[in-house]
């Protein structure tokens, strides 16, 4: 009966957070399929060996996501490094958002590369707090750095997007 249960538990669980971790690891990962195995490892280790440690779950979560995702990058480094030399730097990048066709696409896309135009510690910061709903003293947490500096990096980018997007709106 135990059994039962925990496997009901840890379905619950990753059921709740998985949409939003898969997204949070998407920003670290080259792919998507890199973020869902960044995810499932991340998932796994947490339930095993984090899940019962004190403090809140999402953020253990994320830093768990977050760590995976740094040790897969360590480990494809070098391969990385000799496939944009090889192509230039010409590979297609997949979209941070599931493409389903709307009216939308055009300003998706507009969004998407101004996504990723922000500084990798801005737009960490961005996911962090706007799709996982993370406070600044829990992002602090997740990445090692200070409230103040979460905020900070918060304010730059938003102010970075609507600079970027803002000729859009009156254009």
């Amino acid at each position: 009966m135990e059994a039962a249960h925990e496997t009901a538990d840890w379905r619950d669980w990753f059921e709740a957070y998985g949409p939003k971790l898969l997204f949070c690891a998407r920003q670290w990962t080259r792919s998507l399929a890199d973020a869902e195995d960044v995810v499932q490892e991340a998932f796994v280790r947490y339930w095993r060996h984090q899940r019962h440690l004190p403090g809140d779950p999402q953020a253990l979560l994320i830093t768990s996501v977050r760590r995976a995702a740094l040790d897969l990058a360590r480990r494809e480094g070098r391969r990385a490094v000799r496939e944009e030399k090889a192509d230039g730097g010409l590979e297609e990048r997949e979209a941070y958002f599931e493409r389903i066709p709307c009216e939308g696409d055009e300003r998706r896309a507009e969004i998407e590369v101004a996504l990723r135009r922000l500084s990798p510690e801005q737009r960490e910061v961005l996911s962090l707090k706007i799709w996982q709903e993370l406070t600044f003293e829990q992002i602090g947490e997740t990445l090692g750095i200070s409230p103040n500096t979460a905020a900070s990096r918060y304010r730059y980018a938003l102010a970075a997007l609507r600079e970027q997007l803002e000729p859009l709106c009156h254009g």
